[in-house]
């Protein structure tokens, strides 16, 4: 999906394995840049290194042209195909440092987040070369027309990272915006919620491109982020109602709160769990917006 003449939107889709026979469809984002060389945000999961390399080819470049991959974070579905990526193109990988450590080490992730399928999702570690800090600008091959901004967007991890690409009005999220109705992921509720106010109170973003959410644009930009704020509230008093119900064990509350948000049985599992466990830290807090604005 072109976006831009030198943004294009790549849609990956994949399948988690949850339990024996019980899969989950998933989709995740990648965003191809042209210019003189190609810039790549995000890699998707192992094997998502074919579908970027038939997209670049189809659309007359060629995939060796790829100079730079930025991943806005070290979970799997980001940095999945990084590795294969690499070692056909020698590329730069970029990333925010408080994401090295998983990203080089894709055994201590595995160790420190289990989530399931993550073996079969991430193709192997990469070594990071250039780290992406707040306000670090991006201008790939000396084209300021292409140039972006990092922005620090923690919550969703610590080192999540989005970019503005000023010029173009395009703005990359990673997963720093959650998406209404679908699973939510986050180590930091209050944080999460900072994130997306500190994204909304950026002038001049006409699309809005995130890792699992459709690209949006125009008007619907700014409302959407608030839409997303509002849905980690309702969240926050879901995880809240079902702690005063007494649910001591934690996946226990994780069952009853996503059934609470109508979220599929088969959503139930360690890493929904770890996202409630972010808002249980945070129970007292009446309202997330309230609290991120301290």
């Amino acid at each position: 999906m072109q976006i831009t003449p030198s943004v294009h939107a790549l849609k990956l889709s994949f399948t988690v394995p949850i339990a024996p026979g019980i899969t989950l469809d998933r989709f995740v984002y990648s965003y191809i840049i042209y210019g003189e060389t190609i810039t790549l945000i995000d890699t998707g999961v192992a094997g998502c290194d074919l579908q970027i390399f038939d997209a670049i080819r189809s659309a007359g470049r060629d995939p060796r042209e790829i100079n730079m991959i930025i991943l806005t974070h070290s979970h799997p579905d980001h940095i999945g195909s990084a590795e294969a990526i690499r070692r056909l193109t020698g590329c730069i990988i970029a990333a925010h440092p408080a994401e090295r450590a998983w990203i080089e080490d894709v055994d201590q992730q595995n160790r420190e987040r289990p989530v399931p399928g993550f073996t079969s999702m991430v193709g192997g570690s990469v070594q990071i070369d250039r780290e992406l800090t707040d306000g670090k600008l991006i201008v790939p091959d000396g084209n300021r027309n292409l140039a972006m901004t990092v922005i620090h967007t923690p919550g969703h991890s610590k080192g999540s990272i989005s970019l503005f690409m000023q010029d173009q009005g395009v703005l990359f999220s990673g997963d720093a915006i959650p998406v209404p109705g679908d699973l939510p992921v986050y180590d930091d509720a209050v944080a999460t919620v900072r994130s997306i106010q500190k994204l909304r109170n950026h002038p001049g973003i006409q699309f809005l491109l995130s890792a699992w959410g459709e690209p949006v644009r125009d008007e619907e930009v700014y409302p959407g982020m608030d839409r997303a704020v509002d849905h980690l509230q309702m969240i926050h008093e879901a995880v809240r109602s079902a702690s005063r119900e007494g649910h001591i064990d934690l996946m226990a509350l994780t069952k009853s709160t996503a059934a609470s948000l109508g979220l599929p049985p088969q959503a139930v599992n360690p890493l929904l769990a770890r996202t409630f466990a972010a808002n249980l830290r945070v129970r007292d807090e009446m309202n997330l917006p309230e609290a991120a604005m301290r």
